[in-house]
Order: structure tokens, then sequence, then C-alpha cells
């Protein structure tokens, strides 16, 4: 319920993001992968002359470990009897070989995210909900990728008018950021009653924000809020449900997760149903309730999840 004050009282339990429990990367991979693809050419064309030591043989550090960037004895002796300058192009150019080499399977790797990706549903941005209200806060942190998504209600009232909800979740995010001392809304996405897709939690709608939604399992999840309390007995709308399994099959197909399968997931805090460090196998279209012993996202929500895990494939293309 929203007390006085128009602060939000929020029913689940849920963590701010944990700290140290997970590397945070900073950017997306591929762009880290061609800033090392630069610095590693750059090495190469740094060679003053072939045959010193072992080193004209050697790639500096291109698919080491896996055998992809060792060259072939033939291609060492070959560049063993060139002249200095011709050998420092010609291990740059084998060098930009198998670079191209290990893209090429790079690319081949997505394959199946891109089979089942789906289409971003309409999101209205936190700006536009939240304006002049929002706190001071840190940087966001991100993870790798979304493997699953956690589904939640906000216990607060059902019988409100779409068009005040930029001020009810407000009141959520004050009542998260102030009385909880949060750094930010928990919550990733929001929605709400009439099917509107509102983002939460900052850092970018389209990457893998870590959010503070549910105890021990924050990381490689997105957390999605119904708006209201869905008990035993209360209706849910088909608007929310087909709401919410649009953000699901979006978030789990940049990585083509099935939103019907279950995925490991590794608790970072011994307070969830896991120990910490422990693997869990749930569902990718999870509740609350499936990692931390609460009543969210209530009786009426859970017993929706299946509906939302079928549409969800379904909006992934999947039969």
């Amino acid at each position: 319920m929203v007390p006085p004050g128009g602060t939000a009282h929020i029913a689940d339990r849920a963590d701010p993001p944990d700290s140290g429990t997970m590397r945070v990367f900073r950017g997306p991979r591929r762009a880290r992968a061609r800033e090392g693809r630069r610095d590693r050419i750059s090495g190469a064309a740094r060679l003053s002359g072939a045959g010193r030591g072992s080193g004209a043989g050697r790639l500096s550090g291109a698919g080491r470990g896996s055998g992809a960037g060792r060259m072939p004895t033939a291609v060492r002796a070959l560049l063993g009897a060139l002249p200095g300058l011709a050998a420092v192009a010609a291990l740059f150019l084998c060098a930009n070989g198998v670079e191209r080499a290990a893209d090429a399977d790079a690319d081949a790797v997505p394959a199946a995210a891109d089979r089942y990706a789906a289409p971003r549903p309409d999101i209205v941005p936190r700006s536009v909900w939240l304006g002049d209200a929002a706190r001071a806060q840190p940087a966001p942190r991100y993870d790798d990728k979304v493997v699953a998504v956690f589904v939640h209600h906000t216990d607060t009232p059902n019988g409100y008018d779409c068009a005040d909800v930029p001020a009810i979740l407000r009141g959520v995010y004050q009542g998260q950021t102030g009385a909880r001392d949060w750094d930010d809304i928990g919550y990733n996405f929001v929605v709400d009653r009439c099917g509107t897709v509102y983002e939460g939690r900052a850092g970018g709608i389209d990457r893998p924000v870590t959010g503070a939604h549910t105890q021990g399992f924050n990381h490689r999840t997105t957390g999605i809020a119904a708006l209201g309390t869905y008990t035993a007995g209360v209706p849910v709308p088909d608007e929310l449900t087909d709401a919410i399994a649009a953000v699901a099959a979006w978030k789990l197909g940049e990585t083509g997760t099935d939103p019907r399968a279950q995925v490991a997931l590794v608790s970072s805090n011994g307070l969830s149903r896991f120990a910490a460090g422990a693997t869990a196998r749930l569902p990718a279209v999870a509740g609350h309730d499936d990692g931390y012993a609460t009543s969210c996202p209530g009786a009426a929500l859970s017993a929706r999840l299946g509906d939302i895990r079928d549409a969800a494939a379904r909006l992934q293309g999947r039969v």
C-alpha cells in the first residue's frame, strides 16, 4: 500500500545490488574484443625483424590456449628466410588472417540468439516518469548477459488509472531510494495493468543492467515488476501478462534462451533459497519466490507464469 507522503511499501524483500560476486563488464564484449585485436596487431607491427629468437613465429596472444593463433611450421620457416621488413609484413598479414578466422567463428556463435530474437516492445523511458525527482546515485553496474527474468508485483493498489502510473512509480522509487536507502529503483522494468512497459533501473534499456530485485539472483537476470498486488483471487489483466511476456521474449532472445527452459544461476547470497555459491536450476521466466522465500509475485500472478512463458516463446518464433 502507499502510505501518506506517497512512498510505496514494497513487499518484495529485494536486496540492493550485490558487490564483488561477479565480474562487472563495463561495455559490450565485441567492443572489448575489437580493442584487444588492435593492440595485438599493433604489437606484431612493432617487431623489428624475423628470426629474433622464436618471436617471429608467435602471434601476440591471438588464439592462445586454443591453438587458433599458432602458425604452421611451414609459415614459421618461410618467415625465418625473409628479410626483416618482409617478415614483419608477412607476420602482420598472418595475424590479420587469424583474427578474421576468429571473427568468423565468433559470428557463428550467436546464430541461435539471432534465430530466436524477439522485437523490443515499446518502453517508456525513466526520464518521462521520474523527471527531476531523480537522486544522485553511483554509476550503473552491468553483467555480461541476461539468461533469466524474475517476475514481481509491487504490492501497491490495483485500482489505479493508467494515466497516474508515472506518479505511482515516483512513489515506488522514493520508497526504495529513501526509506530503504537503495541507490536506485530495484526493478529493471515495470509493467502496468494497461500493458505499458516502463524503464526502471538506470543504465540503458538495451544493456544487461544488474538489478536489485531478487535476493541472491540479481546477476544475469532482469527484474520485471507488475504494478499492483496479485494475491489469490485477484484478476490479472491479459494486457499485463502480454507485456511481461514481450519483455521476457526480447531480453531472453538476445541470448537465445527459451522462456520455457530452466537455466543455471549461481546464488550470490545465502539469504536466498540457495547457499551462496550454489548453482540453482531455475525457470528462465521465474517468480520472485523461486529464488527467495516470499509471497511475491502473488498467487494469482504466479498462476499465470506458464501462460507468460508460452507467450514469450511464441514471440521468439518457437513452436
